[in-house]
Order: structure tokens, then C-alpha cells, then sequence
């Protein structure tokens, strides 16, 4: 869990600080006033582009010097302490710096540390808008699972960006390098694909366990759909080869874990999680994501940090007050963000309540 969060300069923070406590931290403030920024704060110690997905220029604050920083202490399972920062410097406000323990490390190297999940209003269309958005869900779960999984996705997309532009080009193209990038994009794609398959095989088996009477979220399923590796790396490089002349017509790669997707059911009434309402897909995903956390926990013997931005808005008095005694059953560390402390009025004693207003976080 964070024991410490410093921002510097980050979104509507020019330096502030705060020392959540474990389990349930609440984070309460008028629209607008910064919370969700706390949460995709948070979001940056952990590999990727943040719970925003905003490009790092965007999260320097208006008005400062130009980069920003975010860094924490983190007590680790074994009790050791460590430090985590990450951010960027005016001179290059698009280069992402990391820091672990004082030293610079890349960012792939804080899921070592730290995984981080996340749900958002912005992901209330996530089961009916573009697969793109469920493969990066996806991936931030098998990324709290095999930290390694980051380097794996990088190297594909590099590939794949390299063997598309190849094809794209007017001149002849050398076959031994065609040949080259086609093994790394057949190697980093069958790495990438099995570690999803392994991922989600693993969390319908959680999905699919025996759960409590009174749960107040709907049981999902969970499988994966799309495009499937062959047992072999050698069989997707050889596939690859065959469908030059299409992928060039086509301007892209027309196989591979790229068009690969998650299929979310509501097991109850087994349908798709598209087709639910609105209200029942925002409970799927929420189950989906306490379920992996569950998961983590065994498989990794850490929960992930949970961030939950407005969360409690979207459930019943009953349904609320049943999840936080299930979120503060589990354990971990949860933060959660609301425009009213009355929300959250129900939330076990110890829960570490925080105010956000004008750049200022007061509390606990």
C-alpha cells in the first residue's frame, strides 16, 4: 500500500501531500475540485499512460514550471519500504522519467512494485464501445499477474508498427529484415496472447467460485474472444509471411493478439454484458475487478491498489454499504472518490476520509 503521495506541479496541484492509511481511503470535494487527478496520480506509479490515458504534457500543471512529478512511499509486503517517483522535466515535457529507490529504472520495472486497477466513469461504455478499450482493461489485469507482460506488449506494437510501414512502402524491402521483424512480432504476439488467455482462463475460474448469498454484484463470465495464437510462435511467423501481400492492401496486420478481445457475460441471465443496462454493466465491471483483485492476492501474495472513481454514486444505499464491507474484508488498500461524505456514511471505522479543494488535500 502507498503509506506517502507527493504531487508536484501535476494537473491542479503545484506541490501537495497526503499519508493515506490502509484499506478504505475516501476522497470527497466538488466536481472539479482535483480528486480524479489524486487517482491518475496514483495510476502513474504503475507502467502505462495512467487511468486517463492523457499524454504526459497534459498532466503538468498549467502555470508551472513545465514537468511534473508524483512520487510515494510504498510498504511492501515484507515490510521493506520504497520509493517510487515518476514524471518529466520541462526541457522534455513527452519523456517519462522513473525512479525507484533513488535510481532511474524504466517504467515496465514499477510492476515489480506495484499493480494498480482502476474503474472510472469514462469506462462506463467499455462493453459496448471499440475492443481496443477492453484489450487495454485486459492487459492491465494480466499486467498485476506477470509484471513482465508491459516489455511483452511494447515489443509487439514496435514490431508490428515497423512490418507495417515496410509493407507500406514504394520501394522493395529487404526479405531477411521483413523476415526479422516478423520473428520479433511472432515472438512478443505469442507472449502477449497466452499470457491474456492464461490471465483470463485463471479469473473465470474466480468468476466461477462459490460467492456470498448477499453479494451485491451480478455474477460475470468471462472468456476470450477474437483472434487466437497458434501452440507454435514459428506457425503465427509463418502466417505472417503468408499474408504480406493482404496486410499491405489492407494497410495493417490483419492477425494477431491486436484483434483480440474480452467477452463479458452477465451468467445470471446469460447475456452479453453489451446488451445489459447500463446500471448491471457498471456492477459487471465492478465484479470483474474485485474478482481479479481476489486473484492477485493468491496468485501474487500482494492485493493491487484499487481506484475507484465515483463509484459509490451508481449503487443503492444496500448495495453500497455491502460493498465497502466486502472491499474492507479483503483487505488492501482502496480509494475511492465521491462529491458527498454521505456516500460513503457507511464505510467501516477506519476509513481514512480526505478533503479536495483548491489545490489542497486536508484530512484525515
Amino acid at each position: 500500500m502507498l503509506t506517502r503521495l507527493e504531487l508536484t506541479d501535476f494537473r491542479s496541484y503545484g506541490a501537495a501531500a497526503m499519508v493515506p492509511g490502509p484499506g478504505l481511503v475516501v476522497l470527497t470535494g466538488d466536481n472539479g475540485a482535483g480528486k480524479t487527478n489524486i487517482l491518475e496520480a496514483v495510476s502513474m506509479l504503475a507502467p502505462g499512460r495512467g487511468l486517463r490515458g492523457a499524454p504526459l504534457g497534459h498532466m503538468a500543471r498549467s502555470g508551472g514550471a513545465g514537468g511534473f512529478a508524483v512520487s510515494a512511499s510504498l510498504a511492501a509486503p515484507d515490510g521493506v519500504e520504497v520509493r517510487l517517483g515518476t514524471g518529466t522535466a520541462a526541457s522534455a515535457p513527452e519523456r517519462r522519467l522513473v525512479r525507484i529507490n533513488g535510481a532511474s529504472a524504466a517504467a515496465a520495472a514499477l510492476a515489480e512494485w506495484l499493480a494498480v486497477l482502476w474503474i472510472t466513469p469514462a469506462m462506463d461504455r467499455l462493453f459496448v464501445d471499440a475492443a481496443s478499450g477492453r484489450r487495454r482493461f485486459l492487459d492491465r489485469l494480466v499486467l498485476a499477474l506477470e509484471p513482465g507482460h508491459a516489455v511483452h506488449a511494447s515489443r509487439y506494437e514496435a514490431a508490428m508498427r515497423e512490418r507495417n510501414r515496410l509493407l507500406a512502402g514504394d520501394g522493395p524491402v529487404d526479405p531477411a529484415w521483413l523476415a526479422g521483424i516478423e520473428t520479433q512480432m511472432a515472438e512478443a504476439g505469442h507472449a502477449l496472447a497466452t499470457a491474456r488467455a492464461r490471465t483470463v482462463a485463471a479469473l473465470a475460474d474466480q468468476l466461477a467460485a462459490p460467492g456470498a448469498a448477499d453479494d451485491p454484484l451480478p455474477r460475470a463470465a468471462v472468456a476470450l474472444g477474437g483472434w487466437m495464437p497458434p501452440d507454435d510462435p514459428a506457425l503465427f511467423r509463418t502466417a505472417l509471411a503468408r499474408g504480406r501481400a493482404r496486410d499491405a492492401a489492407a494497410g495493417r496486420a490483419t492477425e494477431g493478439p491486436h484483434r483480440q478481445d474480452l467477452d463479458v457475460v452477465h451468467a445470471l441471465k446469460a447475456q452479453p454484458a453489451a446488451r445489459c443496462s447500463t446500471g448491471e454493466q457498471k456492477a459487471l465491471l465492478l465484479a470483474l475487478v474485485l474478482a481479479h483483485a481476489d486473484l492477485v492476492a493468491v496468485r501474487a501474495g500482494r492485493r493491487p491498489v484499487l481506484l475507484l472513481d465515483e463509484v459509490a454514486a451508481h449503487l443503492d444505499p444496500r448495495r453500497r454499504a455491502a460493498l465497502f464491507a466486502r472491499l474492507a474484508a479483503a483487505g488492501g488498500q482502496v480509494w475511492m472518490t465521491g462529491t458527498e461524505q454521505a456516500l460513503f456514511a457507511d464505510a467501516p471505522p477506519g476509513t481514512g476520509h480526505f478533503s479536495v479543494a483548491g489545490g489542497g488535500i486536508t484530512g484525515p
